[in-house]
C-alpha cells in the first residue's frame, strides 16, 4: 500500500460529494430539466390560454405564481447546472462557491391553499407543487454539500476550550 493509499484509508468518506456526483443527483438533475422544459411550454401555450379564461383575481394569481414559478425554477436549474460543472471539473472550487452564492434556492415560496390557489388551473397547480418538491430536494443536496459551519472561538469559551483541546492532541499528520 502506498502513502496515497494509506491517506485515504484515514479520511472520512465524504457521503455528500459522492452524492453530488451519484445517480441520484444525475436522475435530479434531468428530472429538474425536463421540468423547466414543461413548464415553459405550459406556460407559452396552455396556459396562456388558461389564464384568459380566468376571473380578474384568479388572472392577478396566476400571473403572480406563474412568475415564482419561473424564478424558482430558474434559481434550481442554476444550482444543477453549476453542480454539474463541478462534478466534471469545469470550474474550480473557489469559484464554484462563489457562484453558489449567487443562488437563491429557498427565497421564493407559495401558499399551496386558499381560494387563489383553488382558483389556478390544475395543470399550473401540479407544476408548482413539483417545483416545491424539487426545491426541497435540492436545498436538501446543497446543504449536506456545503461544509459545517464551524463557531466562532471569539467570545465563546466552549469553541475556545475545544480548540485548545484539538491543538494538543493534534499529533500533525
Amino acid at each position: 500500500m502506498n502513502d496515497r493509499d494509506a491517506n485515504r484509508d484515514k479520511q472520512p468518506i465524504a457521503f455528500s460529494e459522492r452524492l453530488a456526483d451519484s445517480e441520484t443527483f444525475w436522475n435530479l438533475f434531468h428530472e429538474g430539466m425536463a421540468l423547466v422544459e414543461e413548464a415553459a411550454v405550459y406556460l407559452e401555450g396552455e396556459g396562456k390560454r388558461d389564464s384568459r379564461k380566468l376571473a380578474r383575481p384568479a388572472s392577478v394569481a396566476f400571473g403572480t405564481e406563474s412568475m415564482r414559478l419561473t424564478t424558482r425554477l430558474m434559481q434550481l436549474a442554476s444550482w444543477l447546472l453549476l453542480q454539474r460543472a463541478i462534478n466534471d471539473g469545469g470550474i474550480s472550487a473557489t469559484r464554484a462557491e462563489s457562484e453558489r452564492a449567487k443562488v437563491r434556492l429557498g427565497t421564493m415560496s407559495t401558499a399551496t391553499d386558499g381560494p387563489d390557489w383553488d382558483a389556478l388551473p390544475a395543470a399550473l397547480r401540479t407544476l408548482i407543487t413539483r417545483s416545491l418538491r424539487l426545491q426541497e430536494r435540492v436545498v436538501a443536496l446543497d446543504r449536506s454539500l456545503r461544509p459545517a459551519r464551524q463557531p466562532d472561538a471569539q467570545g465563546n469559551p466552549v469553541a475556545t476550550a475545544i480548540g485548545q483541546i484539538r491543538s494538543a492532541f493534534d499529533d500533525g499528520s
